[in-house]
C-alpha cells in the first residue's frame, strides 16, 4: 500500500493438465493436440547470445518464476515447424520416447554436444500461494536439427530465452512430468477441432460443466477457419450452381434432340408397327438403344470430365483464394480493432490458406452421375416415345406419303 492505494494483482486461475485432457475427450471433438513449454537453464550449457542478457522483469514476463531466469525453452510434442519444412534432421532421429530430446545444430556446435550425450536442465515451478518448487530434467540428446526459421521471430525482446536456436524439442509428457495439480510455470497449449463449427455451444457448455471457470471465454479461430475453409465454401457454391443449371438446361436440352430424334424415325416405327410388332416392343427397343447411347456418351465424360477436373478446381480455387483475401484486407482497413491478449492480437493467426484441393471421382460420385444420366435419359426418351408410339400405323406411313 502506498499513498492510501492499494496495487492487486489479477491472476488467471490455472487450468491443470488433466482438465486439458478432460476437455479433449469430448464427442464434440474431431481431434486435439497438446503443446508444453517450460523456461529452463542449465550450468553446463551457454546458450546462444548468452551475452546478451535479461533483466529479471523481462523474464518473469516470458515465462520466469519468482527470481528464477530461463535462457533456454523445453517444448513438449512442438513439431510444427518439422511438418511445414523450417526445420529437418541434421543428426540422429526424431524423439520416439520420454526423457528424450532434439536440439538445434547451432545449440550443439556451440557447446560440443553429440547424440546420445546427456543433458541435465533445471527449471522452477509455484503455487497459487508463490512457494516455488525447482525441478530437474535428465535427457538424452537423440538427434540435432537443422533450424531455418527466423531467430527471434520479429519479437522484441532479444535474448537467449527467446533465440529459438536455443528451443529443446521433447514429447509431452517429458515435459509436463515434474508438474502437479495447481502449479504454475509450465505453459500448457491445447487446440480442438470440433467436428461440425455449430457444435462450438455444445462443447462450450460441456467443458463449463467439466470445471472450466467461467472467467474464460471459449470461441473459435475464425480467422484460421475462414482462411482454409473460406475458399472451399466459395468452391463449393460455385459447383453446385453450374451443377443445377446443368441439370437444368441439360434435361431440357435432352428432351428436345430425344424428342427431334424420334419424330424423324416416325415412319420406321410406322412400318415396324405395320409388320406387327407390337407398340410395347417398338418402344423398349427405342429406350434402349437411347441409354445404350447415354452410356457411350458417359464412358467418353467421365474419362473427360477426370482429366480436367484437376485444373478447373486450381483455377476456380485460386480465384476464391484471391478473393478471400481481398476481403480480408478491406475488413482489416479502418485502423487497429484487435485486442491484445497474451502478447498475441486476438483475432490473428499464423494458419496457411489452403493453396491446393486434390480432387478425384470416387466410385460413389461416379454411380450418382451414371444415375442421374440414365434417369435424365428414361425420362426424356419415354415422353418422346410415347407421343409417336400413340399414333396408328396407317396414320404414319400416310403421312410419310
Amino acid at each position: 500500500m502506498e499513498d492510501g492505494k492499494t496495487a492487486i494483482q489479477m491472476k488467471r486461475p490455472p487450468i491443470s493438465p488433466e482438465q486439458y485432457l478432460d476437455f479433449g475427450d469430448s464427442e464434440y471433438i474431431l481431434n486435439s493436440t497438446y503443446t508444453a513449454a517450460a523456461g529452463v537453464k542449465s550450468e553446463n550449457i551457454t546458450p546462444i547470445d548468452e551475452e546478451a542478457g535479461a533483466s529479471g522483469t523481462t523474464m518473469m514476463k516470458q515465462g520466469g518464476v519468482g527470481d528464477f531466469q530461463p535462457e533456454m525453452r523445453l517444448y513438449g510434442n512442438f513439431w510444427d515447424d518439422f511438418n511445414n519444412g523450417n526445420r529437418e534432421i541434421a543428426e540422429g532421429r526424431m524423439v520416439e520416447d520420454k526423457e528424450e530430446c532434439i536440439i538445434s545444430t547451432d545449440l550443439a556446435e556451440l557447446n560440443d554436444i553429440s547424440v546420445g550425450d546427456k543433458i541435465t536442465l533445471e527449471g522452477m515451478l509455484s503455487d497459487e500461494e508463490g512457494n516455488t518448487q525447482d525441478t530437474t530434467y535428465e535427457l538424452t540428446v537423440v538427434g540435432t536439427f537443422y533450424d531455418t526459421t527466423e531467430e527471434y521471430s520479429n519479437s522484441m525482446f532479444k535474448n537467449p530465452y527467446m533465440n529459438r536456436r536455443n528451443e529443446i524439442l521433447a514429447d509431452f509428457d517429458t515435459v509436463l512430468a515434474p508438474m502437479e495439480s495447481g502449479q504454475r510455470g509450465i505453459e500448457i497449449t491445447a487446440t480442438y477441432s470440433l467436428k461440425n463449427p455449430d457444435m462450438l455451444a455444445d462443447f462450450r457448455e460441456e467443458v463449463y460443466a467439466k470445471g472450466l471457470n467461467e472467467v474464460y471465454d471459449v470461441t473459435t479461430d475464425e480467422a484460421s477457419y475462414n482462411k482454409i475453409v473460406g475458399p472451399v465454401e466459395g468452391l463449393k457454391s460455385i459447383s453446385l450452381t453450374f451443377m443445377i443449371i446443368v441439370l437444368v438446361l441439360g434435361g431440357i436440352i435432352l428432351a428436345l434432340l430425344s424428342s427431334i430424334s424420334i419424330r424423324e424415325r416416325k415412319y420406321e416405327i410406322g412400318v415396324l408397327r405395320a409388320m406387327g410388332m407390337k407398340k410395347g416392343k417398338v418402344a423398349l427397343g427405342l429406350w434402349a438403344e437411347m441409354l445404350i447411347i447415354t452410356c457411350l456418351c458417359l464412358v467418353v465424360g467421365i474419362g473427360s470430365g477426370t482429366l480436367v477436373a484437376q485444373p478447373v478446381a486450381n483455377v476456380l480455387l485460386n480465384d476464391q483464394i484471391v478473393a478471400a483475401e481481398e476481403a480480408e484486407a478491406n475488413a482489416n482497413t479502418g485502423g487497429p480493432k484487435m485486442v491484445i491478449v497474451g502478447g498475441k492480437p486476438a483475432g490473428t493467426t499464423n494458419v496457411k490458406p489452403l493453396d491446393n484441393i486434390e480432387v478425384s471421382l470416387g466410385i460413389d460420385t461416379i454411380g450418382q452421375i451414371i444415375t442421374i444420366s440414365l434417369l435424365l435419359a428414361s425420362v426424356s426418351g419415354i415422353v418422346s416415345i410415347g407421343k409417336i408410339t400413340k399414333y396408328e400405323p396407317i396414320k404414319i406411313l400416310m403421312e410419310r406419303n
